[in-house]
C-alpha cells in the first residue's frame, strides 16, 4: 500500500507541513501573499482550499537556479544579480505548480489557481519567511523547497488553510 502524502499550508501560521500517513515529515516556515488570502485572478492573494501539485519543474537544476515563465533563465541567483534587478519577483530552485480542485472556488473561471500561476517555489533565503510577502505563491527557502520537491510526486494533495495548522 502506498503512503498517503499531503501538503498543508497555513496562512495564519506561515508554515508548510508535509504529512505522510498523518505524520509530519517536513515542517518549515514559508511566506504567502502580502495581500492575504483570496482566489480572484489579478488579486495577488494566496488561494485557499484543496489543490494538487499538477507539475514539478526544475528537477536536477542547481540550487538558486532562476526561473522565468517556468523555464530556467541560465542565471543563478546572487546578491549582485539582485542588485541589478531590484524589482524582480524571484522564482528559484524548484517549482510545484498548483491546480485547484474546487470548481468555483479555486478551479475554472476567474478563480483558477493554475491559470493564476500559483506555485510553491524557492525564493531568496534572506527574504523574510514567516510573514506574508509574496504575490500569491507559497515561497520557501531553497534547501526546503528542494527537500519538499524530492519528497513528493505529481498529484500530491495540497490543502491551503486560512487558519492555523490542525
Amino acid at each position: 500500500m502506498m503512503a498517503q502524502q499531503q501538503i498543508i499550508v497555513s496562512i495564519a501560521d506561515q508554515r508548510l507541513q508535509l504529512r505522510k500517513n498523518g505524520k509530519v515529515t517536513i515542517d518549515v516556515m514559508i511566506a504567502t501573499a502580502a495581500n492575504g488570502p483570496g482566489e480572484v485572478s489579478g488579486s495577488e492573494c494566496t488561494p485557499r482550499g484543496r489543490h494538487i501539485v499538477r507539475a514539478k519543474i526544475g528537477g536536477g537544476c542547481p540550487i538558486y537556479t532562476v526561473f522565468t515563465g517556468r523555464r530556467p533563465t541560465g542565471e543563478v541567483y546572487s546578491e549582485q544579480l539582485r542588485r541589478t534587478n531590484p524589482d524582480r519577483d524571484w522564482i528559484l530552485s524548484r517549482i510545484m505548480w498548483l491546480s485547484g480542485q474546487e470548481v468555483g472556488k479555486n478551479r475554472l473561471g476567474n478563480v483558477d489557481s493554475m491559470r493564476r500561476y500559483i506555485y510553491i517555489h524557492g525564493s531568496p533565503d534572506d527574504e523574510i519567511h514567516g510573514q506574508p510577502n509574496s504575490h500569491g505563491c507559497v515561497r520557501m527557502k531553497n534547501a526546503d523547497v528542494i527537500r519538499l520537491y524530492d519528497a513528493i510526486d505529481v498529484g500530491v494533495s495540497v490543502l491551503i488553510l486560512e487558519g492555523p495548522l490542525p
